[in-house]
C-alpha cells in the first residue's frame, strides 16, 4: 500500500504543504483534520468535491474528519481572487445552505461507505458557534494583536486588489482572513485539530494561522492544499465562473454530470480518473494504455462518469444515468418508452428535460420543450424535416400531437439525432 504522501502525489491531488512532518503523522492515523466550506450557496460544486477526495484519502489512514460550515465567514465573503465584493447573504439563508452541505456531505460518505465498507470518522462543525457569543472588543484582543497589517496585505489575495486602481477592497473582506485564522487556532485549541486542507488558492489564509498557533499555543500545526481543477478553458470550477457542476442533483442531475464525463477528452481522462475515484493508480495507467487501442468505444470515460456520479449520487442513480445515456444513443427509445412506468417516466423526463401537456399545438410543444426559440423556428424545423414525434418525422404544419401519446401517457419529442424531450399527460 502507498503511503499517504504517494497516494496524493500519483492521484494528482498534493499541491503544497506547511511540513513534510504531516505525513509521518497522519500515516499513523488516530489524528484530526478539518476543511472548511463557506456556505454561500446550497450546494457544494466539483471544485469542492476535489477537497472531498482528498479528505477520503486521507481518513483511509484512520484520521477523524471535520467539515466545518463556515457561517461567519459566509457572512462576510472571502475576497480571494475576484475582482468585486461579493454579496452578503441573510443569516436565515446561510442556516439553510449550511443544513445543505451537511446532508450533501453525509450522502456522498454514505455511498463511498455503501461500496467500499470502510468506516469514516467523519463529524460537522459550524463557525457560527465561535463567534455567538465574543463581542468586537474580544475578537481584537483574542484574534487582532497576533498578526499584523503587514502581513495581511502582503497576501497575493489582498495585494491583487490594494494594488490595482480599478479595483478595491473592503475592511469587511480584509477581515475576512483573521476569521478563517481564528478558526484553525480554535479548533486547534479546543478539538485537537490538527491539520487544515484547502484549495491552492487558500494556502496565503492557511498558513497564517498555523504560524499564529505555534505563537500563541507553542504548538505545531499543519496546512496541505490541492491543486485546483479547470475545464477545457483553463477556468477553475466554481460557482461564480459561471460553469458550475453542482453535487445537488435538482441543479446539476446525476444525468447531466454523467454526461459532462462521458465527454472527457483522452487527454483529461487519466487525470479525472486519478483526481475523482479511488480506482488505484496503477489500474487506471493499464486501463488508459488500453483505452488507447480503441478510443472510439469511450469505455474509460464510461468508468469515470459512473465512479463519479456513484459516489456523489449513489449507485442507483449512477446506474440510472448509465442506463439513461444508453438509451439516448439506442435506435428503439419508443419501445423503451412504452415499457416504463409512471415513476421512471418522471425520471426519464427530469433528466431529458420536457413539461407536462395541456393540450399546446405542435408548435407551441416544440418552443415550449426548448427544441425552438419561436413558432417561426419551429415552423422551419418542421418544414426541413428535422422534427419527429416518436422517432416519426413530421412535415405537417398541422399535425394534432394529441393522437400521439403512447398508452403510459408520453410522448417522445426529437430535433436531430441527440435534442430530445419527454412530454407527459
Amino acid at each position: 500500500m502507498k503511503t499517504l504522501k504517494q497516494e496524493l502525489e500519483s492521484r494528482g491531488l498534493l499541491y503544497q504543504t506547511s511540513s513534510e512532518d504531516l505525513f509521518e503523522k497522519f500515516e499513523k492515523g488516530w489524528e484530526k483534520f478539518y476543511c472548511g466550506f463557506d456556505p454561500t450557496a446550497d450546494s457544494l460544486h466539483l471544485g469542492n468535491f476535489i477537497g472531498f477526495m482528498v479528505a477520503i484519502h486521507v481518513m483511509r489512514r484512520g484520521n477523524s474528519y471535520t467539515a466545518l460550515t463556515g457561517w461567519a465567514t459566509g457572512m462576510i465573503g472571502d475576497p480571494g481572487w475576484k475582482d468585486t465584493e461579493r454579496n452578503f447573504l441573510s443569516p436565515e439563508a446561510l442556516d439553510d445552505n449550511q443544513k445543505a452541505i451537511e446532508s450533501q456531505m453525509t450522502n456522498m460518505l454514505a455511498n463511498l461507505q455503501s461500496f467500499t465498507w470502510e468506516d469514516f470518522q467523519y463529524d460537522f462543525v459550524n463557525n457560527k458557534d465561535f463567534y455567538e457569543d465574543m463581542s468586537y472588543l474580544d475578537f481584537l484582543r483574542e484574534v487582532g494583536k497576533f498578526i499584523t497589517v503587514n502581513n495581511m496585505i502582503s497576501k497575493d489575495t489582498v495585494k491583487k486588489r490594494i494594488e490595482d486602481p480599478k479595483q478595491s477592497i473592503s475592511y469587511t473582506e480584509f477581515s475576512y482572513m483573521l476569521l478563517q485564522g481564528y478558526d484553525f487556532a480554535h479548533m486547534y485549541e479546543t478539538r485537537g485539530m490538527l491539520m487544515q486542507i484547502g484549495g491552492q488558492d487558500q494556502w496565503g489564509n492557511l498558513v497564517t494561522w498555523s504560524e499564529i498557533i505555534r505563537k500563541k499555543h507553542d504548538g505545531e500545526s499543519y496546512v496541505l492544499t490541492w491543486p485546483l481543477i479547470t475545464d477545457a478553458a483553463g477556468k477553475k470550477f466554481g460557482k461564480s465562473e459561471g460553469n458550475a457542476l453542482w453535487l445537488d442533483k435538482t441543479k446539476t442531475t446525476p444525468y447531466s454530470l454523467y454526461q459532462y464525463f462521458m465527454n472527457t477528452s483522452d487527454d483529461d481522462i487519466e487525470k479525472y480518473l486519478k483526481m475523482l475515484t479511488l480506482i488505484e493508480v496503477e489500474d487506471i495507467e493499464q486501463k488508459v494504455a488500453d483505452h488507447s487501442k480503441a478510443p472510439e468505444d469511450r469505455a474509460w470515460q464510461k468508468l469515470l462518469a459512473y465512479s463519479v456520479v456513484e459516489i456523489i449520487h449513489g449507485s442507483k442513480e449512477a446506474e440510472f444515468a448509465k442506463n439513461m445515456t444508453q438509451f439516448m444513443f439506442s435506435k428503439t427509445k419508443v419501445d423503451t418508452i412504452k415499457e416504463l412506468s409512471a415513476k421512471d417516466l418522471v425520471k426519464f423526463q427530469a433528466a431529458m428535460g420536457g413539461f407536462s401537456y395541456n393540450s399546446q399545438n405542435l408548435f407551441e410543444t416544440i418552443v415550449e420543450s426548448g427544441l425552438a426559440a419561436s413558432n417561426s423556428e419551429a415552423r422551419n424545423a418542421v418544414k426541413s424535416g428535422a422534427i419527429s414525434i416518436n422517432e416519426v418525422k413530421i412535415d405537417d404544419f398541422n399535425h394534432d400531437i394529441a393522437n400521439d401519446f403512447l398508452s403510459n401517457g408520453a410522448l417522445l419529442i426529437q430535433k436531430g439525432k441527440k435534442n430530445l424531450k419527454l412530454i407527459l399527460k
